[in-house]
């Protein structure tokens, strides 16, 4: 370390939290009283929900499912979804209540880490013995630095370096990083002669500029997720009347959409959100008796994804507009994919203002739009990706060797015990890289746990012990669903908080009585803190 890099190092807390997403705020919320120093890249907090939103933009859950356990929704019980911009103020009314902010450091954008903690001298710390193969993972805190930040401030860009020793990512999986589909030589965008842009560029612009760029315009829309969809709505409602242009959905993999939440006049929590439903699918850890049973309960794991697969076609023109998947719904539940459909979406394709593509695997430009492999071509003014984001690619271009080449395995997915520790990486946590059906409710919990394991209130298993553990999850998620890669929890959501509750101390059942146990979906305020004290079975 140069003597210049000393002068301007600042060891100001012992924790250091990277982002001010919602997941960034609940970490700093449970760990306040460490005083820890959140860095947040912008000018406010909120994360994807303030700078990755589009107008359109509404939660994909009903609010009484996306609440932290002790801030309640003003007008919970209101049906309807929550628009971006109420999102991001209950947000920060949370923040403001829970005195959260004064821990924040806006404009700061972390452009660099550096480990110095044991055989930091190294040009790679030894597999042999130290930290990345040893028995034990090790005290979070050790009373000196671990991880020294590089942190650019300001209009000057100012380098400040901070010393840490503990980190918490929160700069999650979206945002940021675009990814962005790869093209034969000469047929990229540059081929082009309209306007390309990802979804991320079009969700900085403000009212004008999205009508302007949509209005009177051939778009393409290359996508079909929630932000595809809601891109396709805002396009089809820009070119409203006779001078209005098609927006047309360039779809490579279909996913099942559903219109609410209630299903053949069911609410859709009987379906998988209950210990009863989730007693139907595998989870890691399992018993003998119940690898025994799953196989026998794959029938009725199928009957209910028909089901619901029955009311979605029935209800919705899926077959009209080819549109429907030919893998089971379930498929997309297990992996998070599940999309709630804005109202007028079939409404607008009806009208002839939102079309169709479908694509295979490749596809490229040529001067007046889109051309596909079976050389059919779509003429466009504008192109949006909405393609997704390399959240994973964000960490690494952080993080220094040999961390950076274990932030995944070679799967490609992130091994993160309880969705937050990564055994291989010394002092750091990662919160918000998992998903759930709520990732509000899902980043709650594992910060609870991730204070009281800070508090060594608990300690954690051998680093093979962990190792052993993501691999038996990554084989569940691969047998339920071929979109595996997103580590989502969904389908055995409950036992992984169940697990969660016995290594912090608490009972695993936090229902009243045995019928709401099995029955009654759960939601973030069936573990409140006022509940840790509930005795155990």
């Amino acid at each position: 370390m140069s003597s210049d890099h000393e002068q301007t190092l600042v060891w100001k807390s012992r924790i250091g939290i990277i982002g001010g997403g919602i997941s960034g705020i609940a970490a700093a919320k449970e760990l306040s009283s460490y005083n820890p120093t959140v860095f947040e890249a912008t000018g406010s907090i909120g994360g994807v929900w303030e700078h990755c939103s589009f107008a359109s933009t509404r939660l994909q859950t009903p609010r009484c499912d996306f609440e932290f356990s002790d801030y309640p929704w003003p007008e919970r019980d209101n049906a309807s979804f929550p628009t971006h911009v109420e999102i991001l103020d209950y947000l920060r009314g949370y923040a403001a209540h829970f005195d959260v902010l004064k821990y924040v450091k806006y404009n700061s954008r972390v452009v660099e880490i550096r480990y110095v903690g044991e055989h930091a001298t190294l040009a790679s710390p030894p597999r042999d013995h130290g930290m990345l193969n040893s028995t034990e993972y090790g005290s979070l805190l050790k009373g000196q630095p671990v991880w020294e930040v590089a942190v650019e401030t300001g209009p000057s860009k100012t380098i400040q370096w901070y010393a840490f020793e503990f980190i918490v990512m929160c700069i999650g999986k979206y945002g940021d990083v675009p990814k962005m589909p790869v093209f034969p030589r000469d047929k990229g965008p540059e081929a082009f002669r309209g306007e390309v842009l990802h979804a991320m560029d079009y969700a900085r612009l403000d009212e004008d500029g999205t009508k302007n760029l949509l209005r009177g315009k051939k778009v393409a829309v290359v996508g079909y997720k929630k932000s595809a969809i809601d891109l396709a709505v805002e396009c089809a409602e820009a070119n409203q009347g006779p001078e209005g242009q098609p927006c047309t959905m360039v779809i490579r993999t279909l996913h099942w959409t559903v219109p609410s939440y209630w299903i053949w006049g069911l609410p859709f929590f009987l379906f998988y959100s209950t210990r009863s439903s989730q007693f139907l699918h595998e989870k890691p850890n399992q018993s003998l008796l119940r690898n025994l049973l799953c196989p026998l309960l794959s029938p009725m794991r199928r009957a209910v994804s028909k089901f619901i697969e029955s009311y979605l076609v029935w209800k919705l023109p899926l077959v009209k507009y080819g549109l429907k998947p030919d893998h089971p719904f379930e498929e997309d539940y297990a992996s998070c994919q599940m999309a709630i459909l804005p109202e007028s979406f079939f409404s607008e394709a009806d009208k002839g203002k939102i079309q169709f593509k479908r694509a295979s695997s490749r596809w490229w430009f040529w001067s007046g739009g889109i051309e596909f492999e079976d050389r059919s071509k779509l003429e466009a003014d504008v192109v949006i990706l909405a393609t997704g984001y390399d959240g994973k690619q964000k960490l690494q271009s952080l993080l220094p060797e040999p961390f950076r080449s274990l932030v995944v395995d070679s799967s490609g997915v992130m091994p993160l015990y309880r969705g937050t520790i990564h055994p291989m990486i010394p002092n750091m946590a990662f919160v918000g890289y998992i998903e759930s059906v709520s990732n509000l409710h899902t980043a709650e919990l594992r910060c609870k746990w991730l204070a009281q394991l800070v508090n060594d209130k608990f300690k954690l298993p051998t680093v093979l012990a962990m190792i052993g553990q993501v691999s038996q999850e990554m084989e569940v998620m691969k047998r339920a669903t071929r979109f595996y890669k997103r580590h989502c929890i969904s389908t055995f959501s409950i036992d992984h908080s169940d697990e969660l509750c016995r290594e912090m101390g608490w009972s695993p059942w936090r229902k009243s009585n045995w019928l709401s146990e099995a029955f009654s979906p759960y939601s973030s305020q069936d573990y409140a803190d006022q509940k840790v004290n509930k005795k155990n079975d």
